[in-house]
């Protein structure tokens, strides 16, 4: 009986050893991406954005903005406040699909400031033919809503490109 129940105890450690490396490698992954389920949300909101964009669909690209008259927009006009607002000034901006061009977000840096609120930084890039291309770079802060991630402040400026690339 001791032969069996020294085995039962070996077996028994060795479950909790297997379970304690596993819980350990559980709060690691976390520890290393504690918000890589928001930031896959995120990304998601600004592919959606994009393909509305390239679509010619400037209302469905203004859904991602907090539909508040407290939203900011911040560019070489001074800053725009409320959703509506943000929204005519895309429609004066971009009045066709030529104005618009294609539509690519690149370098996008997250940093998250609480389990509802990040800060986004990245690059935009028209492309628009013939030679009239834009981009430049943008600040997002992001607040999670009911609804999902929405931007709540947006400051966005065009960069020009280096000429020897």
């Amino acid at each position: 009986m001791r032969t069996g129940q020294a085995l039962s105890a070996a077996l028994l450690l060795l479950l909790v050893a297997l379970f304690s490396v596993s819980a350990r490698r559980a709060r690691a992954a976390q520890t290393a991406e504690p918000h890589a389920a928001s930031r896959r949300d995120i990304e998601q909101l600004l592919r959606e954005q994009q393909q509305a964009w390239n679509r010619g669909d400037i209302e469905k690209f203004v859904d991602g903005y907090w539909r508040s008259p407290e939203l900011t927009f911040s560019g070489s006009n001074g800053v725009q406040r409320g959703w509506d607002a943000v929204l005519a000034r895309y429609r004066r901006s971009y009045p066709d699909r030529a104005a618009m061009g294609q539509l690519d977000f690149t370098d996008l840096e997250f940093r998250f400031l609480a389990p509802d609120a990040a800060l986004v930084l990245g690059r935009w890039r028209l492309s628009r033919p013939p030679n009239n291309d834009a981009g430049g770079v943008f600040s997002l802060v992001l607040r999670k809503f009911p609804e999902g991630w929405r931007i709540i402040h947006d400051h966005t400026s065009a960069v020009a490109e280096p000429r020897n690339k």
